[in-house]
């Protein structure tokens, strides 16, 4: 819904904008004065046939009635596009050219709105790289290219893919495809980027019925109509991608461009996990590639459009420049190759090509051709580079981020394990409790002698050795204690992942495993808190009686100050539950009020932290700073939910959004604070990581 917010608030802007009106008035005078040949010629008559002569094959239609089969190679989904205004201006007597390109301009301010919901940018950068873009509006709007529609389709395909919507996205994608056949390059990206993206998994197989289900029915009888054949088969256009080729002998062929198209898909698979902010970038790569490896038409220069509009938002004033000088080359060539369109108004009749009146030699428009494929290349070159580079997830998938959870027993170690599992998904979370390192079942009598709080009861080496090959990408055998039988389970394999969960009472002991873990994090909850959860816990979930609780909690005192709680003095984050009020009565079945005291010993952005735990999520803050490294202190009082804590997320980190579970289960209370303030210093640290 908030996407849907910021949409509408940028209508409500642009309507007011100058540069708006002014792009808005500069399409509507070109609509009007401008008559482009491809319209003229080819469309305007084509979609005048369909209707004057209704069935569902317009392209046989058409070219039963004498029209040429350059008409419009394009499937169900233009023609549907266009038909609405063409239906009405044949009924009210508007030339159709004026139709077709009002319908373009709704398709345009499609895109506008789309590239808003997309990149959440602001406003009058929009307007300026796109609604002002010089291809875009010399494409459309003078040469009267309707390669906006397909465009426009994947674009809408893509937000969709972002929103978690795959049957919307794979039904609006084969809209595309059967809008244009060229965008069917874009599906093996789109399908490549869910599988290695083990959060988005889950919407491929709905992405991918849905989108072969509406090819099937948007295509399939399209190809199987001798008219709409003729139109695409003998469409020189279709040649084009075939004509790079290396002749190997014996009258075979490899063909440049599907072998790099192969090849670079090849690429992309070994990417795996890749961050939506890189699949456009590699979008429109491969988009640039089918320009640079073909005598692109101009239309196909639109193709690249939205990709450019992204790549200027992140790239700065030199890809805007860069950006700037490909648009001046692809005008300036085109405007001398293409026909000239007619201009009534002015009594211009068109026709004829400026390149022949000039007559120039070839070589010139050649060589002029070469700088803006070159520049395109550039182009291309840095998008991948800038999106590799910059692509925080492409890093992190090349090595696991670790966070270590240490605390006495009863603290909650477990509890706030599952938590953060819940926020980044359990497809992308491996959970490693040092509990399956005791080196005896409870039935042993060793435990008569030792607690499990001592080291020398755990495997405590082997327990570091198996955090670190996890870290290392390979996979260990673990067992797994019952707490309910007090048994150990058979060995069994636990693979890597984007995210490890090391817990235990001696997750920050063992120095090796210390250096490793990106977080480290103590559970130091009140004495008389966590006494009181661990009796509930021990006596209601795991079997044992009252006398039988008391007891451990006596025996394990000693080792609790001697090895536990000192592991306090090595973590990051310090979260300690607290009772409001200290003497306040513990008692089962009433609930008791908490507070927070979190000590961060690095800091993080704590100032805007407060801002938004005050104004989004209610609560009381107190903070303070000590020392010259940042390490701060808060006190949290107060009552939350889980959506309060979802909405605080996408305020502070708007750009971590991708690390995050498509449904994240975000905890109410202060479990879920601490899920907040965990990806705080997650998101911190992972930005230290890849400086």
């Amino acid at each position: 819904m908030h996407k849907i917010a910021g949409i509408v608030a940028s209508m409500r802007v642009w309507i007011r904008d100058p540069l708006f009106l002014s792009g808005l008035v500069l399409r509507l005078v070109l609509i009007a004065l401008v008559t482009p040949s491809a319209v003229s010629d080819w469309y305007a008559p084509f979609l005048a046939q369909s209707l004057r002569s209704p069935t569902i094959d317009p392209w046989g239609s058409f070219l039963a009635a004498g029209g040429t089969h350059l008409a419009f190679p394009y499937g169900y989904a233009m023609w549907a596009t266009f038909i609405p205004l063409t239906s009405l201006a044949l009924a009210t007597d508007i030339p159709v050219r004026l139709a077709y390109g009002l319908t373009l301009m709704l398709a345009d301010i499609a895109m506008l709105f789309t590239l808003r919901a997309i990149t959440g940018s602001e406003e009058r950068k929009l307007l300026l790289l796109y609604w002002l873009s010089p291809i875009g509006l010399f494409a459309t709007y003078w040469l009267g290219i309707n390669d906006l529609v397909p465009i426009v389709l994947l674009v809408g395909a893509l937000l969709a893919i972002k929103e978690g919507w795959p049957k919307t996205a794979g039904i609006v994608l084969a809209l595309a495809v059967a809008a244009k056949l060229s965008m069917v390059l874009a599906l093996p990206l789109l399908l490549i980027y869910l599988f290695n993206n083990k959060r988005l998994r889950s919407l491929l197989g709905p992405f991918a019925i849905a989108a072969a289900a509406a090819l099937v029915v948007l295509l399939a009888p399209w190809l199987l109509l001798p008219g709409a054949q003729a139109m695409l088969f003998l469409n020189p256009e279709m040649e084009k991608p075939y004509e790079l080729a290396v002749h190997v002998g014996q009258g075979l062929q490899i063909y440049i461009l599907p072998l790099v198209y192969l090849l670079t898909l090849f690429a992309v698979w070994r990417v795996r996990r890749m961050s939506f902010e890189l699949l456009l970038n590699l979008l429109g790569m491969i988009f640039f590639m089918v320009l640079i490896l073909t005598p692109a038409a101009p239309g196909w220069f639109v193709w690249v459009l939205p990709f450019l509009v992204f790549h200027q938002l992140k790239g700065g004033p030199i890809a805007v420049g860069l950006v700037s000088g490909f648009g001046l080359l692809y005008i300036g060539l085109n405007a001398c190759v293409a026909p000239i369109p007619a201009i009534p108004a002015l009594g211009w009749s068109g026709g004829g090509k400026l390149i022949e009146m000039l007559g120039f030699p070839d070589r010139l428009w050649s060589l002029w051709q070469t700088l803006l494929l070159g520049s395109g290349l550039i182009i291309a070159a840095r998008m991948v580079r800038e999106g590799i580079h910059s692509n925080e997830y492409f890093r992190l998938s090349r090595k696991p981020f670790l966070i270590g959870i240490a605390g006495d027993s009863g603290a909650g170690k477990d509890t706030l394990a599952k938590a953060i599992t819940g926020v980044f998904g359990s497809h992308s979370v491996t959970h490693i409790s040092g509990d399956g390192y005791h080196l005896w079942d409870r039935q042993k009598p060793m435990w008569q002698v030792m607690t499990p709080l001592n080291p020398r009861a755990n495997a405590i080496a082997q327990f570091a050795y198996d955090v670190q090959a996890l870290a290392n990408g390979k996979c260990i055998a673990v067992r797994h204690y019952d707490h309910t039988s007090g048994r150990m389970s058979n060995p069994h394999q636990v693979e890597s992942n984007h995210f490890i969960v090391v817990s235990g009472l001696h997750a920050l002991y063992p120095l090796p495993l210390r250096e490793i873990l990106g977080l480290k994090i103590y559970l130091d909850m009140d004495d008389r808190l966590r006494r009181h959860f661990k009796m509930q816990r021990d006596t209601q979930n795991r079997g044992h009686s009252l006398e039988e609780a008391e007891t451990m909690l006596a025996r394990r005192e000693p080792d609790a100050a001697m090895f536990i709680r000192p592991q306090s003095q090595f973590a990051d984050l310090t979260f300690s539950l607290q009772p409001i009020h200290p003497e306040t009565p513990l008692s089962d079945g009433e609930a008791i009020r908490l507070k927070l005291v979190v000590h961060a010993r690095h800091g993080a952005d704590y100032d805007r932290l407060v801002r938004v735990l005050i104004s989004v999520c209610g609560l009381h803050v107190d903070m303070t700073v000590q020392g010259a490294d940042g390490s701060a202190t808060l006190t949290v009082e107060g009552e939350t939910t889980g959506e309060d804590i979802a909405l605080a997320v996408r305020k502070l980190l708007p750009e971590f959004e991708e690390m995050i579970d498509l449904m994240p289960a975000w905890s109410n209370g202060m479990l879920g604070l601490m899920q907040l303030i965990v990806l705080l210093h997650t998101e911190q640290s992972l930005r230290k990581r890849l400086l």
